[in-house]
């Protein structure tokens, strides 16, 4: 049984520690970006792995998420460096004010409150929505309804035909009489 006492090559350390000591390596005022760091990591340290440029990615993309670096201007900053440049939010920034300007007037409140009134639940809402609507109008909306025609006389008792009362549109199809097979047979 032979022992292993042959020297092992060192464990490569963390990619944050890596990342960390390449950065203040290179020691650029304007920051370190991600081809420079990786070259210094690849000549500190021979024996990479083979996805070495996704595990660098990976890993400033989350040292950058949880604010261990700032990344500005497709550079990187150590986020505890004095001359970092300071962290700023999304969006246009606030404009300065004047020191000696007076403070500006508060704003008014508004006269309503936005978007839809409640509905009343006291009132029955058919009833509102008529009163609403009859109120303030002098005469009914739309056409007014046809006068009734005066009866006209009546027919003489030995035709047998009462005036018919036309309906509303157009009167339907007569049809022409088509004599029925079961009458003749």
């Amino acid at each position: 049984m032979a022992t292993e006492d042959a020297p092992k090559p060192s464990p490569l350390p963390p990619y944050p520690e890596m990342i960390l000591a390449a950065i203040e390596a290179l020691n650029d005022k304007n920051g370190s970006n991600k081809s420079a760091i990786s070259k210094f990591i690849e000549g500190k340290h021979g024996d990479l792995p083979p996805a070495h440029a996704s595990l660098l990615t990976a890993h400033l993309a989350r040292m950058k998420e949880t604010g261990e670096l700032i990344f500005l201007k497709n550079n990187y900053f150590r986020a505890d460096a004095p001359d970092a440049p300071p962290k700023r939010g999304r969006g246009r920034p606030p404009k300065p004010r004047d020191p000696n300007a007076p403070p500006p007037p508060p704003k008014p409140s508004s006269p309503r409150p936005r978007g839809r009134p409640p509905k009343s639940k006291s009132v029955d809402p058919l009833e509102a929505a008529v009163a609403q609507a009859t109120a303030g109008m002098p005469k009914a909306r739309g056409r007014p309804p046809k006068k009734a025609k005066a009866s006209p006389a009546p027919a003489p008792a030995g035709d047998g035909t009462a005036p018919v009362k036309r309906g509303r549109g157009r009167p339907p199809k007569v049809r022409p009489a088509v004599p029925s097979e079961t009458a003749a047979a």
